[in-house]
């Protein structure tokens, strides 16, 4: 089945690279441009197959929503040349992440399962159920690794240890919930609830700009409104699109990221099931049919298309 794995590109001008969990990153002085590949992560571990089209649907998903939340915060995209090419601005990233959740899902709910009753400083009442809308949206930042996993961490702690000035942070938090109810409209709008998402910002020319993907199946947990009433009141399982189904397939197979444990084998029919749920996601959130780029030449195209576009994108 062929994807993009990684790229391995020498660009004139290019000043330096990164390669991600997901995204390789050319950097180019003050600019640089984001190959969205077709790598996977889950418990912060790169799992070993590339998922068909997921670069693709990622970095176009991020795009309309980059656009559609720009009145609120500016973003770092310049240009988006190719369907797995991001060019932007050369931030310098806030170490930490902003995580904010509206129901009580995915991680937060196994740390509540587990009887803990604070996550991130943040107080969770008693008798939650899986899927519950939370009284009001929380903010649950995690520290942003450079490898490894990240970690939880409160407000306090992240002023504490300087990590983010308090002036920044009050913006950050203040940027989060405003992108949070845009990221709910939007997706009540297809039908979808926006369970959960993070955000990531830096600094370029000393403002803030709202970086890397926003309301991505990668970055964000979405569930089907229609039937989720219904649903919790029984006590059955939401209908989800999201990266959740790929971290529950591995705990049902004895994997999360912990030392020791061993990726189960993904076969074709796993990664193409994987695929089927990133392109359902992106015709659930655009009313449209992804249109696949074809993978023959797919890695000269994209080399051709940041060569073409990185000089000429306009600051």
């Amino acid at each position: 089945m062929e994807a993009i794995k990684e790229t391995n590109f020498s660009f004139a001008g290019q000043t330096g690279f990164y390669k991600g969990k997901v995204r390789d990153v050319y950097y180019f002085e003050d600019k640089l441009a984001i190959v969205a590949t077709d790598r996977i992560s889950a418990f912060d571990v790169v799992l070993p197959r590339a998922i068909p089209y997921k670069g693709q649907v990622l970095n176009q998903i991020a795009s309309i929503n980059l656009k559609a939340t720009s009145d609120i915060v500016p973003n770092w995209v310049i240009a988006t040349p190719d369907p797995n090419v991001t060019i932007g601005f050369n931030c310098t990233p806030f170490k930490v992440e902003m995580v904010i959740r509206g129901y009580l899902a995915g991680h937060a709910w196994r740390e509540y399962k587990a009887g803990k009753r604070t996550v991130c400083g943040v107080a969770l009442p008693d008798g939650l159920r899986e899927n519950d809308k939370l009284p009001e949206p929380i903010i649950t930042p995690t520290t942003k690794a450079d490898e490894g996993h990240d970690e939880d961490i409160s407000r306090e702690e992240i002023l504490a240890k300087g990590l983010v000035s308090q002036e920044d942070y009050l913006k950050l938090e203040g940027y989060t919930r405003a992108l949070f109810a845009r990221g709910t409209e939007l997706a009540a709008q297809r039908g979808l609830i926006l369970v959960d998402t993070k955000y990531e910002f830096g600094k370029y020319k000393d403002q803030i700009y709202l970086i890397d993907e926003i309301h991505t199946p990668d970055s964000s947990r979405y569930f089907y409104s229609e039937g989720y009433g219904e649903r919790q009141q029984q006590g059955k399982p939401q209908r989800q699109l999201s990266k959740e189904f790929v971290r529950q397939w591995l705990i049902e197979n004895g994997f999360q990221g912990k030392d020791g444990q061993q990726v189960p084998e993904m076969t074709d029919k796993v990664v193409q099931g994987i695929s089927e749920r990133y392109m359902e996601l992106y015709e659930a959130f655009t009313g449209q049919k992804l249109k696949k780029e074809p993978y023959n030449n797919v890695l000269q195209r994209i080399e051709q298309h940041v060569s073409d576009n990185i000089f000429t994108a306009e600051n």
